[in-house]
């Protein structure tokens, strides 16, 4: 799918630092069911992208960030009960520039991603759960997250990774 293949990359797109839209080389997307089993998914299908890619190097932070991305939509932000929704309730975006690599979840809430109080400060900071996003800014080099726009009900959460130079050459010869 290319740059202008969605009506979720636009506003994806707007979310971001801006990239030049010829250089994008690649995206690609999933849909993940509202079970945890879904997170493991998304990790083989991230895996499975970075080596078509050449981006293997990069395969242990972007697995770490979509998994605490995936986890945070199937806890957070998919509704407790109700009818079956005729689309995925949440999808995995990957797109490849020549220096950025961008991971983007879709989720159906509206609601704005919260870190949980698990600062240094914070006396519960051994705590299970609430890193999520603390370990999406730490190994990320930016995150963000905004609303869907159209017809589309929702927010896409998003990380950004810039590639190595080694990765750069990889998609330049490609």
């Amino acid at each position: 799918m290319g740059t202008q293949g969605s009506t979720m990359f636009a506003p994806l797109r707007q979310g971001l630092p801006p990239v030049d839209p010829v250089s994008v080389s690649s995206s690609v997307s999933c849909a993940l069911t509202g079970a945890y089993e879904s997170v493991r998914g998304a990790r083989q299908f991230t895996e499975a992208a970075l080596g078509r890619w050449e981006l293997g190097e990069c395969f242990d932070d972007v697995a770490l960030v979509v998994s605490e991305l995936v986890t945070n939509a199937l806890r957070h932000a998919l509704p407790d009960s109700g009818p079956a929704a005729p689309e995925p309730a949440v999808r995995l975006h990957l797109m490849h520039w020549t220096s950025r690599l961008v991971c983007a979840v879709r989720d159906p809430s509206g609601t704005s991603p919260v870190a949980g109080g698990t600062s240094a400060d914070d006396p519960d900071c051994s705590a299970e759960s609430g890193r999520g996003l603390y370990l999406v800014e730490a190994f990320s080099d930016s995150w963000g997250w905004h609303p869907l726009a159209g017809t589309l009900r929702g927010k896409v959460v998003w990380a950004m990774f810039h590639l190595p130079a080694t990765a750069r050459r990889n998609a330049l010869a490609v």
